[in-house]
C-alpha cells in the first residue's frame, strides 16, 4: 500500500492546540475503489480568539477548469480574511471558490489555499468536504488513483512534486525542540519545524554530541510514518563563508574549493541519495548569504571588504554553489532552493537585477542547471518583515515619495512578501523555471508585543509617517544580529501566497546570530561588532546603533534571553 493511499485512512483529528491538521476517515479499506477528491485541512496557528488555516484539495478525477470546495462548521467559527481563494460564508456554510490564476485543476493536481478566522470555544476540524459538490475523502466506487496503470495516480515516492511542502508535514528537529520545550511557555513552540544546519564537515557525522546528518534522517523517517514528510537541510559551509561579516565566518580558507567539494558536498550528496531516504521531501538552503555579498560588498561599492573582493575575484563562491546544486540536485527526492538575501539587502535597482543574473551565473556552473533549481529562500535568518501594511513604496506624504524617507532610503520593496514576489517574476524572465517557487524565513520577523504599531504614522513628514506604521522596528535594515525587539513571525505552512512555496522557519529560533563579545572557538566563528549592543554602526547600516542584544553566545548556540525575547514579541501571538 502507497503512503499516498494510507493518508486517506488517517483518522479526523479535533484540533484543540495551537496547531492541527486532519483528512476525513474513511471507513474500511480504501484500496477496494477511488475516492475523487481528498482534502487536507490544517490548522496552522490558534490563539484564544482566533487561527489560520491551509487548505489543499487533490483532484483525483477529470480535469477542472473551476471549482469550489465546501464546508460545514460545527462551531461558531467565522472565515475573517483568506487568501488564493475566493471563500464566503453563510452561516455555518463555507464555500471558497478558485481564483482566476489557479482556476485549472488538472487530474491529479492539488490546490492550496489559506485563511483568517475567529472562534470562541472549540475550534473542530470539518467532518466533510465536498468539490464541486462530490464528496471528498470517501470511497466512490471508481478506479483506484492508486493503481500505478491509473493515469490519475499522484506522484510516487521520489517523483519531484511541484511543490514539496504541498500535503507534507515537516521534520522536527529534536535537539531543537528539547532546548525550546526547556524554556519557559517554549511549549507553546516545541513542535514547530525548523532547518538543520550543517556549517561545517564534522557537523555531517555530528559535532560535540550532537546529531548527525544520517542521524536526523533516520529521525525524519520515524516522524514521517505513513505520510509525506518534508527535511530542511542548510547547505553553508563555502570556502571564505561570509566574507562581509565575521560572527559566522566557516572553517574553509578561500582557496580551499577543493576540499568543499570533496570533504562536505560529496559526502553530504552521497547521504542525501541513499535510497534508504528516497520517501522523503529534502528540501535544501543552498549557501545563505554568499552570492549577495559578491554584488554589494566588492570594489568599487563604498562598501566593499578585501574578503569579499577576494571571493569574486577566484570564482569559488559561483563554482561551490554550482558544485552543490549539481551534484545534490542528482537525488529525485531533493528539491534545492538558492538564498536569495532579503529585500533591506538587495531590494534597490542596483542590487535587484546583478543579484538575479548572478544567481543564474552559479546555477550554471560546474555543471549545474537551472533544471536543478526548485526555489529561492528570501530572509533566512533575517529580521526583515514580512508584509508591511500601513505604508507602500506608492504612497506620498507632503509631496515625498515613501521611498524618500530614511528607512526605505530609495529601496524599491518595504518587505519579504513583495521583494520575494518579484525576484520571482525577474528570475523567470531571466531563464529559470515558471514553476521555481519561494520560501520566506518567518521565524523571526512578527515584531509584535506592546510597540506593534495598529495603523500608519501621523503624516507630519513622510519619516513620521513610515516610522509611526512600520512593523520591523530595528534602526536600520542593515542590522542583522541578535536583534531586539523581534519577535516569532508566522508558523511555517505551505502554499501561503502566490508564487510562496512555505514559511519556513530555516533558522531555529533561539540560535545566536554572533556573539556580542570576542569568543575562542573551534568553530572558526570570529566576532562581528555589528553583534555588539554598543556598537555605532558603519556604512552598511547607515551607522545606525546595531540593536543586538547583550550578553550573545557564538553563533549557532543556544541564547535563551533571545529566545524569550522572540516569544514576548511574536506574532501572531503565542498561546
Amino acid at each position: 500500500m502507497s503512503r499516498t493511499r494510507t493518508a486517506l485512512l488517517a483518522a479526523m483529528a479535533l484540533v484543540a492546540g495551537a496547531t492541527g491538521s486532519a483528512i476525513a476517515a474513511v471507513p474500511g479499506d480504501a484500496g477496494a475503489a477511488a475516492v475523487p477528491c481528498t482534502v487536507d485541512y490544517t490548522v496552522q496557528n490558534q490563539w484564544d480568539t482566533g487561527f489560520t488555516a491551509s487548505v489543499t484539495v487533490t483532484n483525483h478525477g477529470a480535469a477542472k477548469s473551476s471549482w469550489a470546495v465546501n464546508w460545514t462548521y460545527a462551531g461558531n467559527q467565522r472565515v475573517t480574511s483568506g487568501w488564493n481563494a475566493r471563500i464566503t460564508q453563510s452561516g455555518a456554510n463555507v464555500t471558497a471558490a478558485n481564483e482566476s490564476y489557479n482556476a485549472t485543476l488538472a487530474s491529479g493536481g492539488s490546490a492550496t489555499f489559506g485563511f483568517q478566522g475567529s472562534y470562541s470555544g472549540t475550534n473542530a476540524v470539518p467532518g466533510t468536504f465536498t468539490l464541486d459538490g462530490v464528496t471528498c475523502n470517501v470511497d466512490d466506487g471508481g478506479t483506484d488513483p492508486t493503481d500505478p496503470t491509473d493515469p490519475t495516480d499522484p506522484p510516487t515516492q521520489g517523483d519531484r512534486v511541484d511543490n514539496p511542502y504541498d500535503g507534507a508535514k515537516v521534520y522536527v528537529n529534536p535537539e531543537w525542540s528539547a532546548n525550546a520545550a526547556a524554556e519557559p511557555g517554549g511549549d507553546a513552540v516545541a513542535d514547530q519545524p525548523t532547518g538543520v544546519w550543517m556549517d561545517r564537515i564534522a557537523a555531517i557525522d555530528g559535532a560535540n554530541g550532537k546529531m548527525g546528518l544520517r542521524d536526523h534522517l533516520d529521525e525524519a523517517l520515524r516522524q514521517q510514518g505513513s505520510d509525506e514528510l518534508v527535511f530542511q537541510v542548510v547547505i553553508y559551509n563555502l570556502p571564505g563563508r561570509d566574507c562581509a561579516a565575521l560572527a559566522s565566518n566557516g572553517e574553509l580558507g578561500p582557496t580551499e574549493i577543493d576540499r568543499y567539494k570533496t570533504e562536505y558536498i560529496d559526502p553530504i550528496a552521497e547521504i542525501l541519495s541513499d535510497p534508504k531516504y528516497a520517501s522523503l521531501r529534502i528540501v535544501t538552503t543552498v549557501e545563505i548569504d554568499s552570492l549577495p555579498n559578491l554584488v554589494t560588498n566588492v570594489s568599487p561599492r563604498a562598501t566593499a571588504t578585501q574578503n569579499c573582493d577576494t571571493m569574486k575575484a577566484n570564482g569559488n563562491y559561483v563554482k561551490g554553489v554550482g558544485y552543490a546544486l549539481n551534484k545534490l540536485g542528482d537525488a529525485p527526492n531533493v528539491y534545492n532552493y538558492i538564498d536569495a538575501g532579503h529585500h533591506g539587502w538587495l531590494g534597490w535597482d542596483d542590487n535587484f537585477g546583478p543579484s538575479a543574473e548572478l544567481f543564474k551565473q552559479a546555477a550554471t556552473a560546474e555543471g549545474a542547471t537551472v533544471a536543478d533549481v526548485h526555489g529561492f529562500i528570501a530572509n533566512t535568518a533575517n529580521y526583515s518583515a514580512l508584509k508591511e501594511d500601513h505604508f507602500s513604496v506608492n504612497d506620498t506624504v507632503g509631496g515625498k515619495s515613501v521611498r524618500e524617507s530614511k528607512w526605505v532610503s530609495w529601496n524599491r520593496y518595504v518587505d519579504e512578501l513583495s521583494y520575494a514576489q518579484a525576484l520571482r517574476d525577474k528570475l523567470v524572465s531571466l531563464g529559470f523555471d515558471s514553476r521555481i517557487g519561494m520560501l520566506i524565513d518567518t521565524s523571526r520577523n512578527g515584531w509584535g508585543g506592546a510597540n506593534r504599531p495598529t495603523g500608519p504614522g501621523a503624516t507630519t513628514d513622510v519619516d513620521t509617517y513610515v516610522d509611526g506604521g512600520r512593523y520591523d522596528r530595528r534602526y536600520n535594515t542593515g542590522n542583522w544580529c541578535n536583534q531586539s525587539g523581534a519577535g516569532l513571525g508566522e508558523r511555517p505552512q505551505a502554499s501561503p501566497e502566490p508564487g510562496v512555496d512555505a514559511y519556513v522557519w530555516m533558522k531555529p529560533p533561539g540560535e545566536s546570530d554572533g556573539a556580542s563579545e570576542e569568543i575562542d572557538n573551534d568553530e572558526g566563528k570570529g566576532f562581528d561588532r555589528m553583534c555588539d549592543p554598543t556598537y555605532e554602526g558603519n556604512p552598511r547600516n547607515d551607522n545606525n546603533k546595531s540593536g543586538a542584544l547583550a550578553n550573545a553566545p557564538v553563533s549557532g548556540h543556544w541564547f535563551s534571553a533571545q529566545f524569550q525575547e522572540l516569544l514576548k514579541n511574536a506574532y501572531p501571538p503565542v498561546s
